[in-house]
């Protein structure tokens, strides 16, 4: 996979697809998340998880993460005047907030470009934030400054979920699909959706509810009070804008 990767990054063989994100009370396509994908020789998309592990361990994920914050930025810059309220959630690897570079890059590309950058929302795990808490709250408060905006991704799959939301300088809680995908009938996942979106509220956080992949899981969200819907119901990833 090394000499692939690298390959990928020298000749452009990465390319990024766009799944979209509902506005529910708007009843709009608000934002998209950016999906990285490798061209393989033969044409076909290559999964990250097929890549990224390999990247992280042989200390590429840096270039990588570094190619997507520029791509999506450039597709936003060049997109249609119709999408001018479109914003972008951008997925970066947990070792994205502790490299010097992406600071700098990011202001650069913000400045050349002059995208509004509330229009970019970064997505981080919540592995990503506990595992280097202290500077990776630091290097988002930094980039916040900018403008831009940050996402708690797979909120609510670890214990520790409730402490650092206290904490944790983020705009969204992106709740974890397993919670999404038995929610019709598992009257438990119900209980624990409301209260993660109840809790939301009270922090002045919005919701994007995961995995929404029906009109009646849809409809349960609405009544629930979610902010935001993704999944195959909304929208499959695609390489073109809605």
């Amino acid at each position: 996979w090394v000499p692939l990767i690298r390959d990928a990054l020298l000749n452009n063989k990465y390319t990024l697809l766009f799944q979209p994100v509902l506005e529910i009370k708007e009843n709009r396509i608000a934002h998209y998340e950016t999906l990285i994908r490798m061209i393989g020789n033969d044409g076909k998309l290559i999964t990250p998880n097929n890549f990224i592990p390999v990247a992280e361990k042989m200390g590429l994920i840096h270039d990588i993460d570094l190619w997507v914050v520029n791509k999506a930025i450039d597709t936003l810059h060049n997109l249609p005047e119709k999408y001018n309220d479109i914003s972008f959630n951008i997925n970066l690897s947990s070792h994205a907030f502790q490299d010097t570079a992406l600071l700098p890059l990011l202001k650069e590309k913000l400045y050349r470009t002059g995208i509004q950058a509330n229009r970019i929302t970064f997505e981080i795990t919540e592995t990503a934030a506990i595992a280097n808490f202290s500077q990776t709250r630091d290097m988002i408060m930094n980039i916040r400054d900018l403008g831009c905006r940050f996402a708690l991704d797979d909120f609510g799959s670890g214990f520790s979920s409730f402490n650092y939301i206290k904490e944790f300088p983020v705009d969204y809680l992106k709740i974890d699909g397993t919670f999404i995908t038995n929610l019709l009938s598992d009257e438990v996942d119900q209980t624990l959706i409301k209260s993660m979106i109840e809790i939301a509220k009270k922090l002045n956080k919005k919701t994007i509810a995961e995995f929404v992949e029906s009109k009646l899981v849809l409809d349960l969200l609405i009544e629930y009070g979610a902010d935001y819907a993704q999944g195959y119901y909304i929208g499959k990833p695609s390489p073109e804008l809605l």
